[in-house]
């Protein structure tokens, strides 16, 4: 028997084993863990469950189990579902924010070779027009002399 009782031999009121399925998982200096996880599911099945796997997944399921009580407790209609659907509309929002950025991004991008092009395109080839814009002037006085 061990020197202290577990979390769940302690609300149970019962003494703990020394092989308590619940002692490495429930430890006696976080009761809710435990009581969380017993309200949800039940002394009985979560013994069950831990038994059913290997030594060295327990430990991973009894935090899986607290984790899911735990959100059943906060939101009794939804509970981890709730949590997955609102982290699944932020991802969705933060994709839609990122297409958008992206697309000024491009644009802005567009937009700044167009202009460079059309400066780069305006310095090499003179306007057509040009030639026509000012009157020639000759000087026609040595002419008639």
């Amino acid at each position: 028997m061990n020197s202290g009782r577990c979390a769940a031999c302690k609300h149970l009121r019962r003494r703990c084993p020394s092989d308590c399925i619940f002692s490495p998982y429930f430890p006696s200096n976080n009761p809710r863990r435990f009581s969380y996880v017993h309200k949800i599911y039940g002394a009985s099945n979560v013994g069950k469950i831990l038994q059913d796997l290997p030594v060295n997944r327990r430990a991973e399921a009894a935090e899986s189990l607290y984790y899911e009580a735990h959100c059943r407790i906060k939101d009794p209609v939804h509970g981890c579902v709730g949590i997955i659907t609102i982290l699944h509309q932020e991802i969705y929002k933060a994709e839609c924010e990122l297409a958008r950025v992206e697309a000024q991004i491009n644009a802005t991008i567009i937009n700044h070779s167009s202009q460079q092009q059309q400066q780069h395109h305006h310095h090499l080839v003179p306007d057509q027009n040009a030639a026509f814009t000012s009157t020639p002037s000759y000087d026609l006085s040595t002419c008639f002399n």
